[in-house]
């Protein structure tokens, strides 16, 4: 008698998957790259999501109860990325695509997929990559359900995550676990003050990142303007802030519409200093209108 572990995933037929496309039953995640999503084309309506960044999925995939149905090209890095989330999506049903796209012969779509949107990380952390200190120790500040801190975690970097949601945190605390990567998360409020309130120095008012304490920062979508001296000083000599969030023309887009919340045009590089700047970009990208910064500390 068998005592192996029952597979976290199943592997199903294309005939089947197909069934549970048509029908509406399925979520498709296209774990491939961008590349081969667009040139060799997709099941249309797939999520693309390449899958070295799918520990991201954990913290922003929709929990609408239907399967989720993963695929690649030959059903290898799909198999992996299912066994990956079905460890870390309690009670979810994740499907693996035998033999992958080579092995379907059902509809492709061939439009570009955009694998940093809201299911995967930003892409200004993804196209600074390469600017990244290997395992170095990081903080994501303003964390959210903390899609960063779990993709930084899984690749290596000692992260501590805050934000000021507990629901949140009990969330990432949980998905790390069984992810079984090192994350650790806090409660902590970074505001000391309401918004439109003056605070000269927001580490005399107790929020504290510490000193010298990170070999990088990040902040996506998050904007305080009283923390920036904390987060210079929280950087180690030769650490990096990478940072982005909205500008104040993502007002006439829809939220956030808060002048407090949103960069004015060339403001970003003006709250970072004395940082270097190393890249920077404003416009819009991934659908919303941003500004972005990766700045060095000398």
């Amino acid at each position: 008698m068998s005592t192996r572990p029952p597979a976290p995933f199943r592997t199903i037929a294309p005939d089947d998957a197909g069934r549970l496309i048509a029908a509406g039953d399925a979520r498709v995640l296209d774990v491939r790259s961008p590349e081969e999503f667009t040139t060799l084309g997709h099941i249309p309506g797939a999520i693309l999501l390449p899958v070295e960044l799918a520990p991201c999925a954990v913290a922003t995939l929709p929990r609408d109860g239907r399967p989720l149905l993963v695929v690649c090209e030959h059903g290898v890095r799909s198999a992996h990325a299912a066994a990956l989330l079905a460890r870390a999506l309690p009670g979810a049903e994740v499907l693996n695509l035998a033999g992958g796209m080579s092995s379907w012969r059902g509809p492709r779509d061939h439009a570009p997929g955009n694998p940093f949107g809201e299911t995967g990380p930003s892409s200004w952390l993804v196209a600074n990559a390469d600017l990244l200190p290997r395992g170095g120790s990081v903080i994501d500040v303003a964390c959210g359900a903390g899609r960063h801190a779990l993709l930084l975690a899984a690749a290596g970097f000692r992260v501590r995550a805050v934000d000021r949601d507990p629901e949140k945190i009990t969330c990432l605390r949980d998905a790390a676990a069984r992810l079984g990567v090192p994350v650790e998360a806090a409660v902590v409020d970074l505001e000391a003050a309401a918004p439109g309130t003056a605070i000269v120095d927001p580490v005399a008012a107790g929020v504290d990142l510490g000193t010298a304490a990170f070999d990088l920062i990040l902040v996506v979508h998050y904007l305080h303007r009283p923390l920036f001296p904390a987060l210079a000083r929280a950087l180690k000599p030769g650490g990096l802030l990478v940072y982005e969030t909205y500008t104040i023309d993502q007002a006439a887009r829809g939220r956030p519409t808060n002048p407090d919340f949103l960069l004015q045009p060339g403001e970003l590089p003006r709250l970072a200093a004395p940082l270097e700047i190393l890249r920077r970009r404003e416009g819009e990208f991934d659908g919303r209108m941003v500004a972005g910064i990766v700045a060095r500390r000398a």
